[in-house]
Formats: C-alpha cells, sequence, structure tokens
C-alpha cells in the first residue's frame, strides 16, 4: 500500500512539474514576442504587401426587410502572416484569448454597406486568436451585420435579389493589404441550411469575388459576397392571388342572373368591385412606395378591369324601359286614339291577372358567359407562364463606395 501511494504522488508531481516547466515556456515564447514588437507597423511595411485572407462562416440568415436590409449572424474569420511572430518552442500553436489582441497588429478590417454591426461580448468578447510557428495568425470574430440591399420589385412577389456583403481594409491601400478567398472563391463562404431563419426567402446559393475600388484616397481591395435570395410565393398565392381570382369568378356569375333582376346584378357588382379595392389596398401594405408597377400590380389591374366590365356590361344591355313596354304589351293592348282596352285576363272573366313571361336571356350575356372567362382564363395562362419560366434573380450589381 506504501509502495502504490508513492507512486501516486511521485506521479503527480512529475504531471505537476512538467505541466509547471511547459507554461514557463510558454510565458517565455510570449514575452520573446513580444519584446521589441510594436503593434503599430503592419507585417511586411518596408516595402511588401500584407496578404489577409478570409473565409465566412454563417450561423443564421435573417430576417430579410423589403425595406433594403437584411441581417446575418456569422464567425468571420481572417489570417495572415506576421514573421516577427515566428518562434520555436514545445508546441506548434498558441492558443491565445482576446486579451492578445490588443497587443498584435490585426487589420482594420470594416463592411463597407453595413448599416449597424455588432461585436458579441457575452459572456466575454466572442475572439478567437492563434499564432503558428512560422508567425501566421489566426483571428476569428463573432459579428452580427446589418448590411443594404438595394431591392427592384418589378417582379413582386416572384422576384429574387443578390444581396451584398462588401469588406475590405479602411485605411490601406491595395498596394499595402490585399484580401484574398482563404478557401478559393467556392468554399470561403459556408451556409448550413439548418442555419437559415428565412420566412419569405429561399437562399438559393452565393457567389463571391475580389474587386479593387476607386476612391479620392487610392484603391483600395474589396471582397464581396453576393447572397442570392428567392422569394417564396406560397403566402401570396393565399393571401392575394387566390381571393382575386375568386373574386373575378363570382363577378361572372352576373350573367347567369336574369336581366330583369336589376337590385340583384347591381349589388353583385358593386360588392366585387368594393371587395377588390380592398384586396389591391392591403397586398401593398406590406411593400415600400415604389414609383413603378410591380407584377402583381398589373395582376391586380387586369381582375379590377374584368370585374369593372361586368358591372359595365349589364349597364351596356338593352334599356330596362324597353323591356318594360314589351312587357307591359304582352299584358295590355290599346290603339292610338280608342278608349284603353280592358285587361286580357278581364276580358276572359279571370279573377288574377297572369304571371307575366319575363325576357330571356340577352344576347350580350350569352356572349359575355363564354368571352369572359376564356379570356380571363387565357391572360392566367399568359401571366404565370411569363413570369414562373422567367429567370427574375436580380444580377448582381457593383457599387462604387467612397472611402
Amino acid at each position: 500500500v506504501s509502495l502504490l501511494v508513492s507512486f501516486i504522488i511521485l506521479s503527480l508531481c512529475n504531471v505537476w512539474g512538467n505541466e509547471k516547466i511547459f507554461s514557463d515556456n510558454i510565458t517565455r515564447i510570449l514575452d520573446r514576442l513580444l519584446d521589441g514588437y510594436d503593434n503599430r507597423l503592419r507585417p511586411g511595411s518596408g516595402g511588401g504587401v500584407t496578404e489577409v485572407k478570409t473565409d465566412i462562416f454563417v450561423t443564421s440568415f435573417g430576417p430579410v426587410s423589403d425595406m433594403e436590409m437584411y441581417t446575418m449572424d456569422m464567425f468571420f474569420r481572417q489570417m495572415w502572416v506576421d514573421e516577427r511572430l515566428k518562434f520555436e518552442g514545445p508546441t506548434e500553436i498558441l492558443r491565445l484569448n482576446n486579451r492578445m489582441v490588443d497587443k498584435i497588429w490585426t487589420p482594420d478590417t470594416f463592411f463597407r454597406n453595413s448599416r449597424k454591426s455588432i461585436s458579441h461580448n457575452m459572456t466575454t468578447p466572442n475572439k478567437l486568436f492563434r499564432i503558428m510557428q512560422n508567425g501566421t495568425v489566426l483571428y476569428t470574430m463573432r459579428l452580427t451585420i446589418s448590411g443594404e440591399c438595394p431591392m427592384r420589385l418589378m417582379d413582386f412577389p416572384m422576384d429574387g435579389h443578390s444581396c451584398p456583403l462588401r469588406f475590405g481594409s479602411y485605411a490601406y491601400t491595395s498596394s499595402e493589404i490585399m484580401f484574398t478567398w482563404r478557401k478559393g472563391p467556392i468554399d470561403s463562404v459556408d451556409c448550413p441550411k439548418e442555419s437559415m431563419s428565412l420566412l419569405q426567402y429561399d437562399l438559393v446559393g452565393q457567389s463571391l469575388s475580389s474587386e479593387i475600388i476607386k476612391s479620392n484616397t487610392g484603391h483600395y481591395s474589396v471582397q464581396v459576397v453576393h447572397f442570392h435570395l428567392q422569394r417564396k410565393l406560397g403566402y401570396y398565392l393565399i393571401q392575394t392571388y387566390i381571393p382575386l381570382i375568386m373574386v373575378v369568378v363570382l363577378s361572372q356569375v352576373s350573367f347567369w342572373i336574369n336581366k330583369e333582376s336589376v337590385p340583384a346584378r347591381t349589388v353583385a357588382g358593386i360588392t366585387t368591385v368594393l371587395t377588390m379595392t380592398t384586396l389591391s389596398i392591403s397586398a401593398r401594405q406590406s411593400l415600400p412606395k415604389v414609383a413603378y408597377a410591380t407584377a402583381m400590380d398589373w395582376f391586380i389591374a387586369v381582375c379590377f378591369a374584368f370585374v369593372a366590365s361586368a358591372l359595365i356590361e349589364f349597364q351596356s344591355d338593352s334599356n330596362p324601359r324597353e323591356s318594360l313596354k314589351k312587357r307591359n304589351h304582352s299584358v295590355c293592348r290599346s290603339e292610338p286614339g280608342e278608349a284603353p282596352a280592358l285587361p286580357i285576363f278581364l276580358q276572359q272573366g279571370s279573377a288574377f291577372p297572369p304571371v307575366p313571361q319575363l325576357a330571356g336571356t340577352s344576347p350580350i350575356d350569352a356572349y359575355a358567359r363564354i368571352l369572359f372567362p376564356l379570356a380571363f382564363g387565357l391572360f392566367n395562362l399568359t401571366y404565370w407562364y411569363s413570369y414562373l419560366v422567367k429567370d427574375t434573380m436580380e444580377k448582381a450589381r457593383d457599387v462604387d463606395v467612397e472611402n
């Protein structure tokens, strides 16, 4: 037993001693690295260009607003080589916390089209900092970015948009700092499907590029990511398109009501017109006040024209007074200049008048029963085919931002 206890104590002492030696070595390495290090100077400030490799892991994308803005949460990674930080020791990588960041030179990266950016600090600053033996530095931050995304809504709600994210150095020109994609122009931005929280859009992909932007103070290296968003149509089908189609169909029911039922046909026509007006107003409440017509506006306008035409068709029909005159003429006949003849049912000795024979189907109604549904069906076929086949994804636009 005593031998076992002695062995355990000796092992613990060896482990503690090794850990103390290791930590002492790391402390000496850090002291040596910072000895004479000036974090005001960028790596290669003697004339070389500092290459900063970047990549992005998107943890959450959305929401996206039609008011020209989107929000995303991400891990933003930057990697560069600082030969002043080369070291030799028992470890290949120095894993350091955020306190070391302020003592080392880091790129002055900023997001050019950001309206609001947040660097997470709970419970401590969410930053990762590592130094490799060859002087390579890895710097990772967790950020939430709200960026501008100008939208052209001509094809709304079958539209697609390319929302850009632009970042680069604020003070260093392209002759001093050059940004590149760490994993190439395809895999440097990772957007897992399980991280997407979009209700009205589908993130169908992203495209990466590198640009040189010219401004009054020089040329700057800028990295650009375009997130391609396709709007989901289901909500608008349920809330707008199907109700509009049903109102148009209901307006055409009046063609099957006898033309002498004036109150019924008038009320049906006015009700459908008012319903169409209400639907068109509610459909645009969630959209910006754009000065051009969208695809939905054109659909609403045509549906409104069909509903209004159904009401006008009744007023363009034969004059109701003529119909009433013909009906009365069939009930009571008299010659000009003679005393009014007795009604036929009194001449025949009947105590009750006969039921008036209503006029038959109007020729206009007969044509309308065929032409209106046929024209509306043809319009729907043309409308949906043209927009569903058309590539409505908005092309990426380059915006020159002055520094």
